[in-house]
């Protein structure tokens, strides 16, 4: 497919997403995956993606003459703690639905089952917290003081399995040691359906996406413009136009201002690659929320749809990469 990049909407600007504090990395989400079957057909595809909320309506035609049964699966994206000042966003708090996760079929709400993991070092170490009654969502603020309250020795084999950091640091009672989680949980949703023979069947999913921010913005920097440009732009195919535009705002900012801000979204485009076929009408929807924020994507053939959304049709369409979406917008008065 011809790539190319969409930049459109009012003068704005970016940051790459580093490691810096004033940074908050997203997680990368996807769509549906199910055991594979060559009976069940992807008919259409309608995503619409936005800082709020990602939606997913499919299609599916069930081609045989009896029904079929299958596990559908939402799989979250992985949680992983390394280190202390490791910065992701996080859409909520809750420790099994991190994403405000809702599942229709043909207009009825699921009751999804949840599966988490958690794995240290590759092992499964999911039943070694459950008897100790550790939480198993390593972000959680709860997590870390359910370890603190731990005795020493379980603590110490905690640090040894590759579970559990030990800090010393002073948060208002004097110095102390701390125990924070050190592992990756992994958290899948999925249900049984049952695709009735010769007919449709409309599966909708909605979510709250993790969105990745910058206060400030390398792009229109002369640091960043002097040290090999903006290579970690590529994936949002930001060409010389959108550059250009960054770097005038940039220059014509006071000194010491900040002149932008910048949201990213990551999407997992080639989960729909798992369904039998092709897709055969997909349908994308980016809304950059405001009409003087400025959106930059990879698409073929988008055009604009209204203030603030671009549409990208495909017919038999066959994902063959993922979607990474660039909001830029003035930083509030």
């Amino acid at each position: 497919m011809r790539k190319w990049c969409l930049i459109l909407g009012f003068l704005a600007a970016s940051c790459l997403p580093s490691r810096a504090n004033d940074s908050t990395a997203e997680l990368a989400t996807g769509g549906l995956r199910f055991v594979t079957t060559p009976d069940i057909e992807m008919h259409s595809e309608d995503l619409f993606i936005s800082l709020d909320r990602i939606k997913v309506r499919y299609v599916f035609f069930n081609t045989s003459d009896k029904p079929v049964t299958t596990l559908v699966a939402f799989p979250m994206p992985d949680i992983v703690v390394n280190s202390l000042d490791q910065n992701v966003a996080y859409p909520t708090d809750n420790p099994e639905n991190l994403l405000d996760f809702r599942t229709l079929v043909d207009g009825k709400p699921v009751e999804a089952q949840v599966e988490q993991k958690v794995f240290a070092a590759g092992v499964d170490r999911t039943d070694f917290l459950r008897k100790l009654g550790i939480p198993l969502a390593p972000q959680l603020q709860a997590t870390n003081a359910a370890l603190d309250k731990l005795p020493e020795t379980t603590r110490d084999e905690l640090v040894k399995l590759g579970m559990a950091e030990i800090l010393e640091y002073d948060s208002g009672a004097g110095m102390q040691k701390h125990v924070e989680a050190r592992w990756t949980l992994k958290t899948i949703y999925y249900w049984e359906q049952t695709f009735p023979p010769q007919a449709e069947l409309v599966i909708e999913h909605s979510y709250r996406p993790s969105v990745g921010s910058s206060v400030a913005t390398s792009l229109g920097q002369d640091w960043a413009r002097k040290n090999g440009g903006y290579p970690d732009y590529d994936k949002y195919y930001t060409d010389r136009n959108f550059v250009s535009t960054v770097e005038k705002a940039t220059k014509a900012a006071k000194e010491g201002a900040i002149p932008f801000t910048e949201q990213r979204i990551d999407y997992i485009l080639s989960t729909g690659a798992n369904w039998s076929g092709p897709i055969g009408n997909f349908r994308l929807v980016v809304d950059k929320g405001d009409p003087s924020n400025l959106v930059s994507f990879c698409g073929d053939g988008v055009k604009k749809i209204g203030p603030t959304q671009f549409e990208m049709k495909k017919s038999d369409f066959v994902p063959d990469g993922d979607l990474n979406v660039l909001i830029l917008s003035k930083p509030p008065a």
